[in-house]
């Protein structure tokens, strides 16, 4: 049986401190400058790991989210006085598999891992159990709650349906019938699902509001995500309020809606109400100069820290199988609250490393 727990203020703030500790960047540029390789983004692990080894593999920074979450806990380890061995598997779940087999060959002391997908990560954390190394997940949680881990991960619908919640309030001063636009992500990946299920509520709590919503399927893929936006917004170019799975995709929606002449802040016309989720860099800024109107946000270094410092627990306790569930409830973050907020985001207040 899984045990559940939410992350509280206090816990972030203790998270964030090693992140603010050299931060070059606040107010959101692009992301990705030289200066994010001489910051300290590593978080409390609380535990002693002299002489122990970790496998941490990963399967790719393809977005500013996973370059600093990879960053923040390879950091934190070694700042720990762990041995890291590192594995990118870039986004071959296969390959991963195959990874972690190799990390329990070497007889590892604890394994992290960010999967591929649900499934993928419920084969890896059956791998571990089989032999009885403590294995924590990072913030892409397992398609079912079989096997014993650490799982560290965001609400997502909940903080998927109060951006989109937010898009509805600002929707509703058009006062008139709404198209809205979701882009999805790759529905092997639960977060993916649950940001998806977030957006449908809200849309389906507000019928008199919202038209049918119109999904763009992107596999977490930028050119796909790309295409596919273009072509729905050829066969429907009035959409209203636009809702992105992951921030990440912002330079590709930008792209598409900039020729079309949508492409606007808040208050011009032509602006799409939008949102997305993660709380990178790039939506930082965004929502600063008013061209996005709300993100979710994701507690980067909270659930880090929080994950670590259990599976440091765990090993200094002799715990082979600790099964855990921690949530990071995550916020919105909105043109209304940006002001007494911002700093709460992670993106606004580090320059990731380079995805």
């Amino acid at each position: 049986m899984i045990r559940y727990r939410a992350l509280g203020a206090a816990t972030a703030a203790l998270a964030l401190v090693g992140a603010l500790t050299a931060c070059g960047t606040t107010g959101g540029g692009a992301g990705g400058s030289s200066a994010a390789a001489e910051q300290d983004i590593s978080v409390e692990v609380g535990s002693d790991l002299s002489g122990k080894r970790i496998c941490f593999g990963f399967s790719g920074s393809e977005t500013e989210f996973w370059a600093a979450g990879i960053t923040s806990i390879g950091d934190s380890l070694a700042a720990a006085n762990a041995t890291v061995i590192e594995h990118n598997s870039n986004e071959d779940p296969n390959r991963q598999l195959e990874q972690v087999r190799d990390c329990i060959t070497q007889g590892v002391d604890g394994i992290i891992v960010i999967p591929e997908d649900g499934s993928s990560a419920n084969t890896i954390i059956k791998e571990a159990n089989d032999a009885d190394i403590p294995i924590g997940i990072f913030n892409r949680p397992p398609a079912s709650e079989d096997g014993a881990a650490i799982i560290s991960v965001a609400d997502n619908r909940d903080v998927a349906a109060q951006t989109v919640q937010y898009l509805a309030d600002e929707a509703a001063k058009l006062g008139r019938k709404v198209q809205p636009l979701v882009m999805v992500g790759n529905l092997s990946d639960q977060n993916a699902v649950q940001r998806r299920n977030g957006f449908m509520d809200v849309i389906e709590a507000n019928p008199d509001l919202f038209l049918a919503p119109i999904e763009v399927q992107t596999n977490w893929d930028a050119a796909t995500g790309q295409s596919n936006l273009q072509a729905a917004l050829q066969a429907n170019p009035n959409v209203d309020v636009l809702f992105t799975s992951s921030d990440f995709l912002f330079p590709q929606i930008q792209a598409v809606l900039e020729p079309l002449g949508k492409w606007k802040p808040v208050g011009q016309e032509g602006h799409v109400i939008m949102g997305g989720l993660d709380g990178d860099n790039r939506a930082c800024g965004l929502i600063e100069s008013g061209y996005v109107d709300a993100t979710g946000v994701q507690d980067l270094f909270s659930e880090a820290s929080a994950m670590l410092s259990a599976l440091g627990a765990a090993i200094e306790k002799g715990e082979t199988d600790p099964d855990e569930t921690i949530v990071d409830p995550g916020f919105a973050l909105t043109a209304s609250n940006f002001a007494d907020r911002s700093q709460d985001m992670w993106g606004c207040v580090i320059t990731p490393p380079a995805s």
